[in-house]
């Protein structure tokens, strides 16, 4: 395995413990979510939305350290890479479209950290061995 692909594996690892705190903060208190992310409109913030948004992270968390331990599994390699997608989507629309969510420090770091493990992974690609059926694929077409 590629030293990048263990470095990634590190950084998968870090971001789902940290999702794991993000989680237990969203069941304990709700207040959480509208004092450090939904800022614009903290009268949206009630308990059922921040048990949901906890549920989404503890998910995300799952998946990530699931990919990290084995990072090789190219299904869950990919279904990983779509939960920073949908991260990032998911931050950026509350901040740009709904207005819920201003460019605080609370903001920018789930931006940040999204779109700095989007490229971590799409690099990652490039680190994993060929499969049987892309080998097979490229012998075919030489012959």
């Amino acid at each position: 395995m590629s030293r990048f692909l263990n470095v990634l594996r590190s950084w998968l690892v870090m971001v789902s413990v940290i999702a794991m705190g993000n989680t237990v903060q969203s069941f304990r208190d709700h207040s959480f979510l509208s004092e450090k992310l939904y800022t614009g409109t903290p009268e949206f913030v009630n308990g059922l939305q921040a048990r949901t948004f906890g549920i989404w992270t503890l998910l995300s968390s799952i998946i990530r350290c699931a990919c990290a331990i084995d990072i090789q599994n190219r299904t869950l390699y990919h279904i990983t890479l779509w939960t920073f997608v949908l991260a990032l989507g998911h931050f950026l629309s509350e901040a740009f479209i709904y207005k819920t969510a201003p460019l605080t420090i609370g903001v920018m770091a789930p931006l940040i950290v999204a779109s700095f493990s989007i490229i971590g992974m799409l690099i990652g690609f490039q680190c994993f061995p060929e499969t049987q059926e892309e080998t097979g694929a490229r012998q075919k077409k030489r012959n």
